[in-house]
């Protein structure tokens, strides 16, 4: 009698544990058909930003920008985005379209960069820095240019101080031909982050485009916020707190 119960109740254990593993089996084509469907829906959607991206509409390119946001939004970052986001912040500047391929340019829309650009300090990285570092050589709009500037102050890459030598060359820039102050507060701010992530600013021309921002035609706000700057410069560069901070 007791090896009966005892090889009903081993029937039973290897029933159980049979539909345990039915079950388990079950949840991992589940899951496994749940990745592939997020595949497909993340190619999909790089898809449309692509082929929207790339219409001659302005609409249609914010439109892809809002599919952008949400992508970023939701952690779906990938490398296609990147590039969309790279082509639409140089579309109208360097990637031109003309009326009858001599005319006028068609495609020049500075709010669609300004946002491009923006999103492309969200997304991060060294890709997206070296693209923003290249729309700041190349951009003739300030609008665009504060932008990209505070998206390189959010990145907080500085590499052989090759970030703030572009920032200062067009502080420089401006200075000469059409000063600006948002353009130059976003400058000052993107310094003294930069120097906060990087244990200071070597670069002399900083100092320059700092010293012309106090000296030139800004605002006070604009002139006090930069000798604010200047004074923190200096700080790390008489080794006190700010960069031995940044070494713990």
């Amino acid at each position: 009698m007791n090896v009966a119960k005892r090889y009903s109740a081993v029937l039973v254990m290897l029933s159980m544990t049979a539909l345990f593993a039915a079950a388990q089996d079950k949840a991992a084509e589940k899951q496994e058909l749940s990745v592939e469907e997020s595949y497909l829906q993340e190619s999909i959607e790089t898809m449309v930003i692509r082929e929207q991206s790339r219409a001659d509409s302005r609409d249609m390119k914010f439109i892809a920008l809002e599919y952008i946001g949400e992508s970023i939004a939701a952690g779906r970052n990938n490398e296609e985005t990147l590039k969309t986001l790279e082509y639409l912040a140089l579309e109208g500047v360097v990637n031109k379209s003309r009326e009858g391929g001599v005319g006028r340019v068609t495609n020049n829309f500075p709010d669609v960069r300004a946002k491009a650009v923006a999103y492309m300090g969200d997304v991060g990285g060294e890709t997206a820095k070296t693209a923003l570092v290249k729309v700041v050589l190349a951009e003739p709009e300030p609008m665009v240019l504060t932008e990209a500037i505070k998206s390189l102050a959010k990145i907080g890459m500085n590499d052989n101080e090759e970030v703030v030598t572009a920032i200062s060359w067009i502080v420089t820039r401006f200075d000469v031909l059409n000063p600006d102050n948002s353009l130059a507060f976003a400058a000052l701010n993107a310094y003294e982050e930069l120097a906060s992530k990087n244990g200071g600013i070597k670069d002399p021309s900083t100092i320059r485009a700092i010293r012309r921002i106090i000296e030139g035609p800004y605002i006070k706000p604009v002139q006090a916020r930069a000798r604010e700057v200047l004074g923190k410069l200096i700080t790390y560069g008489n080794g006190s707190s700010g960069s031995s901070s940044k070494k713990k």
